[in-house]
């Protein structure tokens, strides 16, 4: 995708992978608007960016339609024009069915899985005519079944609904991406017992790259599923 005049709108964007590609694509010379609940860390991000007109942020709660309505319509105000989408906002609970918290389990579920949808669905008649990309960042926990971990099945529906959406989309010209990493070393990992785990780990800037990559193939090629995962990761 050419980079002049590209308007793109990350959720969940003021840290980790979400941050990483921001400060990628504004590098590129994409336009750049990122949404996240906590302003203060989206101040912090516009301000180490130093981007100017090509970073617009607003916050918001991914998984609140009218906050997406929002967003997207930020996006159109100042760009005028949307060209990606992406899903990146998400958490786990880093818990398990047995022991869990069934309430942190519902947050997890509408942020995770309902936050996408809510993006396309807004989203979708720019992207049509823009014949745009839509990026989903997933997780190997969505190619790969953890017992009892419904972080997990989230990323499963995740993965499901990259192919729903392609099927949805494709006549349209519009290309959809889920981005799958195995373990990054990011703030995720900030309410997991013992940090993030041992071994190798990816950082979000490989993560960021992936999705660049996505972005940047020739007119025609629409890239679906990509994993990322460390060396020796099994």
């Amino acid at each position: 995708m050419a980079m002049a005049d590209a308007a793109v709108l990350i959720t969940g964007g003021a840290g980790g992978i979400g941050a990483a590609t921001t400060r990628k694509l504004l590098e590129m010379g994409y336009r750049v608007a990122v949404t996240g609940r906590d302003a203060g860390k989206l101040a912090r991000l516009a301000d180490q960016a130093m981007a100017g007109d090509a970073l617009v942020t607003v916050s918001g709660d991914a998984a609140d339609y009218a906050d997406v309505q929002r967003a997207v319509q930020a996006v159109l105000d100042r760009f005028g024009r949307l060209d990606v989408v992406i899903a990146n906002a998400g958490f786990n609970t880093f818990d398990t069915l047995p022991d869990g918290d069934p309430e942190g389990w519902r947050d997890m579920v509408l942020t995770n899985v309902l936050g996408p949808a809510l993006l396309v669905k807004a989203a979708l008649p720019a992207l049509r005519e823009s014949q745009g990309k839509i990026v989903l960042i997933g997780s190997e926990a969505g190619i790969m079944h953890r017992p009892g971990n419904m972080y997990s099945v989230t990323k499963w529906a995740l993965t499901a609904f990259a192919e729903n959406t392609r099927l949805l989309v494709a006549a349209d010209g519009v290309g959809v991406t889920m981005v799958a990493p195995g373990p990054v070393d990011t703030p995720f990992y900030a309410a997991r017992e013992g940090g993030a785990p041992g071994g190798s780990i990816l950082t979000a800037d490989t993560i960021a790259d992936a999705v660049v990559w996505a972005l940047t193939q020739p007119a025609g090629v629409d890239v679906n599923t990509i994993v990322v995962r460390p060396t020796g990761r099994v």
